[in-house]
């Protein structure tokens, strides 16, 4: 049996190798390292995947969160609302602008932030919300956008984990992760659905001007080259990154099936087992199963990691303690209970391996692995 691994990126690679050696020979033959052609067709063909009017590339992810609030003009003191179940950078790159963050809990069968949280915690400062489409699916964006609408606040997607995830509305239109809110922000860390090798991220946008003013951003505020209109950054995706990017994305409506698959065969194998919980997937949004996470029910979450990995079985805890008890957050203003979903995922949920590449021959080992763990 191959090694198992969380994601299996030479397996992946191995794949495609010889369409991912050419794209990246021709751009080190053309040595057009910084916006080469590659990263505006790279854009154009995301921009076709996902249905947005525009994709600005930028140098990662938490780049373009940041790019985003900077877009809409939001300024110090302004309170941007988003889950304490996520990732820091979600909320790290609110208060790096001076912005406040307000931590709301999440919805307990999708682990994704929570309408109602959301509307409890808005004041005359709140001019933001950030859902994390958090491990493959979309939050509940049609409660989410009708929230905004009627406290006209503006709607930042953080879509990670979630490219290639479809949300329906009730009136049964259809949308990709990131084209619903004003702005929609993702990575591209090697790990991600769509990961290159190396780091980058990218905007999405259905307003003209909205992307206008991202590509000024991420390049020094300037169109014309020494004019600089506004404040920006330097955060431009290289050229050999989209060529790769490119060749992928071809590729990932095939990695969203496969990791489905692996998803179906997992929830078969733990269906009958009460202490496993398996992931919820919601009425309206598909579910591209960046990760696939348990929730454990009176099962010791450590002892069982230890256990797997003594049967070389590796897991990820997604995440170990919520936001509002980190330090950078001001964990001391904060007490336990005050978002009791959050606290119970992270002391119960566990993710297994999940990737393109794997075979029968390793998932029927890790299914039996942790049933054998958790009877023990």
């Amino acid at each position: 049996m191959k090694n198992i691994q969380m994601v299996d990126l030479q397996g992946q690679y191995n794949k495609i190798k010889s369409e991912i050696d050419t794209a990246i020979f021709e751009v080190i033959e053309s040595t057009k390292f910084i916006k080469g052609p590659q990263v505006e067709k790279f854009a154009n063909n995301l921009a076709k995947y996902t249905g947005a009017k525009f994709v600005i590339p930028c140098a990662n992810g938490t780049d373009a969160l940041q790019i985003a609030m900077m877009a809409l003009d939001l300024k110090p003191g302004d309170e941007v609302i988003t889950a304490t179940f996520t990732y820091a950078a979600t909320a790290e790159v609110i208060a790096l602008l001076g912005l406040t963050p307000v931590l709301v809990d999440v919805d307990e069968k999708t682990f994704c932030i929570d309408p109602v949280s959301i509307e409890k915690a808005i004041t005359p400062k709140t001019k933001a919300i950030v859902p994390v489409h958090l491990f493959g699916q979309c939050a509940d964006m049609e409660s989410i956008i009708k929230i905004a609408q009627k406290h006209k606040l503006y709607i930042i997607e953080d879509l990670a984990q979630a490219i290639g995830s479809i949300y329906t509305f009730d009136n049964g239109d259809k949308k990709q992760a990131g084209t619903m809110g004003h702005i929609g922000t993702t990575s591209f860390f090697p790990s991600k659905n769509l990961g290159c090798y190396g780091d980058g991220g990218a905007l999405f946008t259905n307003d003209e001007i909205l992307a206008e003013k991202i590509k000024m951003i991420t390049n020094h505020g300037q169109k014309i080259q020494y004019y600089h209109d506004i404040i920006g950054v330097n955060s431009r995706l290289d050229t050999l990154q989209a060529a790769i990017l490119d060749v992928k994305l071809k590729y990932l409506d095939e990695y969203c099936k496969a990791r489905q698959k692996v998803a179906e065969f997992y929830d078969t194998a733990f269906a009958e087992h009460q202490k496993i919980i398996i992931p919820n997937r919601d009425s309206k949004s598909t579910h591209v199963f960046h990760q696939y996470t348990l929730k454990l029910n009176g099962i010791d979450r450590d002892e069982l990691k230890k256990k797997l990995t003594e049967m070389s079985i590796p897991s990820m805890i997604y995440y170990p303690l919520p936001l509002h008890f980190q330090k950078a957050f001001g964990a001391e203003n904060y007490k336990a209970g005050m978002f009791p979903v959050s606290e119970l995922l992270c002391k119960t949920v566990l993710s297994l391996p999940i990737s393109t590449e794997m075979d029968n021959e390793q998932l029927n080992y890790i299914t039996q692995g942790v049933i054998k763990a958790v009877k023990e």
